[in-house]
């Protein structure tokens, strides 16, 4: 089978970008998916090696700001049984009837820039991308192979502009504290995080952080 690809949401105060790239071995599960489409895609379409874009919804602005790969195949999503996780709880679901499902993703680059919607709107290539289709809501969508080089080639673009990207953290380092989550330990990121061109200068973090995550659609 060959390759796919993704695009995944995810509210930048909830769970960002610099938050995978500060996870262990800079991989997460991407858990929560509360939409049947979505779990769809996730249990029976996307495979180990799929690229994935890594968008920042609810941001200012809303854009796509980097890409992953999915590092595991689709398995049960144990927030649906844990009461705790009252975000994610499902009282009909358990380890016998998952019912929900979750892949894991690994960081492959930062964008030096973020690539917001009103500029994405401006690419032909694009026209046609799930992302833009007006009353697009689902968290987990595919993407062509044509529109995925599409982001790439306007990432790599922006980057030889000499363009900057200020950390999400940084951005979001005089901000309230957490309202409610489940922990989430952050080491140091084995190889820092990686522009586009996969050259750029590594950050780290440490520390634990919350991960506060409303339910995905």
């Amino acid at each position: 089978m060959s390759e796919r690809c993704w695009l995944v949401k995810t509210e930048a105060d909830c769970f960002s970008i610099d938050d995978l790239a500060a996870s262990p071995g800079q991989t997460t599960c991407w858990s929560g998916v509360r939409n049947y489409q979505a779990r769809n895609f996730m249990r029976d379409e996307m495979s180990l090696g799929d690229r994935v874009l890594f968008y920042h919804s609810n941001d200012e602005p809303s854009a796509i700001v980097g890409t992953a790969v999915v590092a595991r195949k689709g398995y049960p999503d144990h927030t649906a049984w844990d009461p705790k996780d009252v975000d994610h709880f499902d009282p009909k679901a358990s380890p016998a009837n998952p019912i929900w499902q979750m892949v894991d993703i690994r960081l492959e680059s930062i964008f030096a820039e973020p690539l917001p919607l009103e500029l994405l709107r401006t690419v032909p290539a694009l026209k046609k991308m799930e992302l833009l289709r007006k009353g697009s809501r689902l968290s987990v969508q595919p993407v062509t192979p044509a529109e995925f080089d599409a982001v790439l080639q306007l990432a790599l673009s922006l980057e030889k502009r000499g363009t900057a990207r200020p950390s999400t953290a940084a951005a979001r380092s005089n901000s309230a504290a957490p309202k409610s989550g489940r922990a989430k330990t952050a080491g140091t990121t084995s190889s820092g995080k990686k522009q586009i061109s996969r050259s750029g200068s590594s950050t780290t973090r440490s520390a634990e952080k919350v991960r506060r995550s409303a339910v995905r659609k």
